[in-house]
């Protein structure tokens, strides 16, 4: 789900296999005593606390310390911490979206993390990526996520499984009746719409050449996402997708519509997998398919994240913590438990994990994906892009029109909100 506003992949390459006691920083003695009797707070994401459970006693345990686990959506935590830092009743340790990184670092809420290059190695290059700003390191990597197709093998088979998008389309013009649909997206928001226009060239910050993101160069009304949001409009203004999945409640109608077997396919996430599961749906799970161009639609990688409050009382225990409760084991151990795929490279061959069809299809998905830019200046990016791809669905703008004016207004806001930086 989107880091940002909603809340959601990539994988895991090559192995590296390190113990338990390389995972962390070596820590002297007089260290351990001076931890002797301290509290520690983490929040956790809401109903993921039983991920931890066991890292948590052992850190208890090792360091004679105390650890208050508190759970909260983690898309919420950040703007709790603006609040509950100042006031001392904050974490010491949070979870978050990868993309709003840069910005709680501009804010001044997040603590530098110093850990050595090999705990850094331990994970997928784009997901330690997501929590470098200025080539500083801010937090580690406990899972990643990305969009994906499911289908419901009731009305579909895997065989039956249009390749392309415009396959796609022409199976929801046969099968779309009004009251049950073929494939459906949120394409009214640019989270999942960028599947489609970024494989036609469109993108939401260029890049300089060192690799950080331009926020002068704005994509979203690039030739090619003009493209691919006509493409998009053309479901909503042939009745292939329901009104009803246009603007805030969409998401709840989608959802819906696919548990209640009146849809043969939708892009979601994998934060899905279990309330799917839980309502019986005969789901299967794919990557996105491709675009009549050859390429694969794509995706923003979602990464969560361990990061250390700059509020923090205990700053370097609280460190420690997160690097433990993010290394190999840990980060297994939480899979089994939330099936949260992990972003440790060695984990990408685990036959236990790889069984799972959800992390499959993520791992594969996230080839052909890109993280989430967390600069500051991807907040001006949501709001206008949306408000366009909603006037495109409804057919009250052309795509250009509504897409020329989302760039503008995006340029306005970061001009207004980001020039002093």
């Amino acid at each position: 789900m989107k880091m940002v506003k909603k809340c959601s992949v990539l994988m895991l390459c090559s192995a590296v296999s390190l113990s338990l006691a390389a995972c962390g920083p070596k820590e002297s003695s007089s260290a351990k005593s001076s931890s002797k009797g301290s509290e520690l707070v983490v929040w956790e994401d809401k109903e993921k606390s039983i991920g931890i459970k066991d890292a948590v006693a052992a850190f208890e345990k090792e360091h004679d310390v105390k650890v208050k686990v508190v759970e909260k959506p983690y898309a919420q935590q950040i703007e709790d911490l603006r609040m509950d830092g100042p006031a001392g009743t904050g974490p010491d340790v949070l979870t978050m979206p990868g993309d709003q990184i840069g910005t709680a670092v501009t804010e001044g809420l997040l603590k530098e993390l110093h850990v050595e290059k090999d705990v850094q190695s331990l994970y997928t290059d784009a997901s330690i990526q997501s929590q470098m700003v200025d080539q500083k390191l801010y937090g580690l990597p406990k899972a990643v996520e990305t969009t994906v197709l499911f289908y419901n093998k009731d009305l579909i088979s895997e065989k039956e499984l249009p390749q392309t998008l415009e396959e796609w389309y022409d199976y929801s013009k046969k099968t779309a009746d009004g009251s049950k649909f073929g494939f459906l997206a949120l394409f009214d928001q640019i989270y999942y719409a960028e599947s489609v226009m970024s494989g036609y060239g469109g993108y939401s910050f260029g890049k300089n050449q060192d690799g950080s993101y331009n926020p002068s160069d704005i994509g979203i009304n690039h030739e090619g996402a003009v493209k691919g949001a006509a493409l998009i409009q053309k479901f909503y203004k042939e009745g292939l997708f329901p009104a009803g999945i246009i603007g805030e409640q969409g998401i709840n109608v989608l959802e819906s519509l696919f548990t209640e077997g009146k849809a043969a396919a939708i892009i979601s996430g994998p934060w899905n997998v279990e309330a799917f599961s839980k309502a019986g749906i005969n789901y299967g799970i794919t990557k996105l398919p491709k675009l009549e161009n050859g390429k694969n639609m794509s995706s923003f990688i979602g990464v969560k994240s361990y990061n250390v409050s700059a509020f923090s009382k205990n700053a370097e225990l609280a460190q420690e913590l997160a690097v433990f409760l993010a290394n190999e084991k840990n980060s297994k151990t939480r899979y089994e438990q939330t099936k949260e795929v992990p972003a440790v490279k060695s984990l990408a061959n685990d036959q236990a994990i790889m069984k799972s069809e959800a992390a499959r299809a993520v791992t594969e998905q996230s080839r052909f994906s890109e993280l989430t830019p967390n600069i500051p200046e991807m907040n001006e990016i949501w709001t206008p892009a949306d408000s366009a791809l909603q006037t495109i669905a409804t057919g009250k703008a052309d795509p250009k029109q509504a897409l020329d004016q989302a760039t503008e207004t995006a340029k306005g806001q970061i001009k207004a909100k980001h020039s002093g930086k």
